[in-house]
């Protein structure tokens, strides 16, 4: 959206001082056409003095108003908006009709806005359908509004002046503490709490539940909080409007947020339980692994033995990344992290005592949801298995390493080794073993990558997996 002071320092004659004072009203324009339900423009005089330029223009939210296409800085001639000239020129407040489309006509409201000296520089007009306008309480929500704009301060907390929607209750308290109006919203939520009509009470009874107006009344600033009322979850938020160092008026704006907080607290309690639950299944996994390390100690076949290492790494792979889905509420991984336990535990479980293995790490963040993270876990942990028990024969020494990249449209995960290398005829994607029939199966079927396996100064195994598939992203 274009700022309205860029269009007034582009288009009028206005000095800083008082595009600031445009500006300022500018900021909770939304806000007062939803309380009013009225579209809300502001006009200033164009550096051609026969011509308006519209600096800001506003929908609300809270009713309808028919779709025009945008006019910000528009040059319009005096002539088109009689209304608004005649209050820019004269200061005064003006009222009338106009016609928004063939057939189609408005209410309308103009008020002049004035600097700190007094002098009119601008224009803001409130325009309703006809129906609205003729709306019990419509007139004093335009006032209200209109006040508020001419009586802000700055610095405006964008968080208390925010807008409006269809079911924020409004309430409107005069200086005596009497509650002048209600929006329906409004009545609707207290006839929950027991109170037949809000309107004519007093902030003051207990039965109102109104300490946050008396707060605002009193301190003359915004003030929000929530309020808990039987079985409902309210929040309050209360704008003062003050002129000459008295409140005249305070807006009460609630919101039922009953069904929002019931809907997080079942939230609270899926995301524990799911926690839970991956907890437990970590916790299930090592013990099964813990078994057959057991299992492989008491065998005296080394072709046993080593199988079962293979499937208790490959357990302890999957159980890794439920550890971490159990530590936190998100369903995503980052694929790093699980990368560099699993280079760990392949290594306590797989590595001979007496080798010496040096190990290289470089890893960018890769978040991918569990489920890919799952697949990719087991991958890994079959590659730099495979690179221990085959990379490294007749030797006692040797590097495995891991670089995670990110590049435009792909991640690139490349696991190597400077060991001997793949033999000459071999052909990774013919091959019968099991470990690559599962790396092959889990790349391509659950990741949707590719991977690719070649000689250079020892073997790399390279996968490629598409952006596209990034938890959240």
């Amino acid at each position: 959206m274009v700022a309205a002071g860029d269009i007034c320092r582009k288009t009028t004659a206005l000095a800083p001082a008082q595009i600031a004072v445009v500006n300022t009203i500018c900021s909770i324009l939304g806000l007062a056409s939803d309380l009013s339900h009225a579209q809300v423009t502001v006009y200033t005089k164009a550096c051609n003095e026969t011509k308006l330029v519209i600096v800001a223009q506003v929908k609300p939210n809270t009713s309808f108003v028919q779709q025009k296409a945008s006019s910000l800085g528009t040059m319009i001639n005096a002539y088109e908006e009689p209304l608004v000239w005649r209050t820019i020129t004269t200061g005064e407040v003006i009222g009338g009709q106009r016609e928004w489309a063939l057939g189609m006509w408005m209410e309308m409201q103009v008020y002049p806005v004035r600097d700190t000296s007094g002098s009119v520089i601008a224009a803001v007009s409130f325009e309703a359908s006809q129906e609205e306008g003729r709306a019990a309480g419509h007139q004093l929500l335009v006032e209200t509004a209109q006040l508020m704009l001419a009586t802000v301060k700055t610095p405006i907390s964008s968080k208390m002046y925010r807008s409006l929607s269809a079911g924020d209750g409004i309430i409107i308290v005069d200086e005596q503490g009497k509650i002048i109006f209600a929006n329906s919203a409004a009545d609707s939520i207290y006839k929950v709490l027991g109170v037949g009509c809000i309107t004519g009470r007093r902030i003051y009874e207990r039965q109102v539940y109104m300490a946050i107006a008396q707060k605002v009344m009193t301190g003359q600033e915004t003030y929000e909080a929530e309020l808990l009322v039987g079985k409902m979850t309210l929040m309050q938020r209360g704008i003062p409007i003050v002129l000459n160092g008295v409140s005249v008026c305070t807006v009460v704006i609630m919101t039922d947020f009953t069904e929002l907080k019931k809907k997080e607290k079942e939230l609270l309690i899926k995301s524990a339980v799911i926690q839970e639950i991956h907890h437990r299944v970590k916790n299930n996994l090592q013990t099964i692994a813990s078994l057959l390390r057991l299992q492989a100690r008491r065998t005296k076949s080394e072709e046993v033995k080593a199988a079962l290492r293979e499937s208790v790494n490959r357990i302890a792979s999957i159980s890794v990344v439920h550890e971490f889905l159990s530590q936190q509420d998100a369903e995503f991984i980052d694929v790093a992290e699980v990368t560099k336990n699993i280079l760990e535990l392949v290594i306590q479980n797989m590595l001979e005592p007496d080798f010496n293995l040096q190990t290289s790490f470089n890893g960018q963040t890769v978040i991918l949801p569990s489920e890919q993270a799952s697949s990719l876990a087991l991958v890994i942990n079959e590659l730099i298995q495979n690179s221990i028990e085959h990379g490294f024969t007749g030797r006692q020494e040797g590097v495995i390493g891991v670089e995670i990249a990110t590049l435009v449209d792909t991640y690139k995960i490349e696991i190597y080794d400077n060991g001997i290398g793949m033999p000459p005829d071999f052909n990774p994607q013919a091959s019968n073993s099991l470990g690559l029939q599962i790396v092959r199966t889990l790349i391509e079927s659950d990741v949707g990558g590719t991977f690719a396996m070649y000689n250079d100064k020892g073997t790399h195994a390279c996968i490629t997996i598409p952006r596209k598939i990034e938890g959240g992203m």
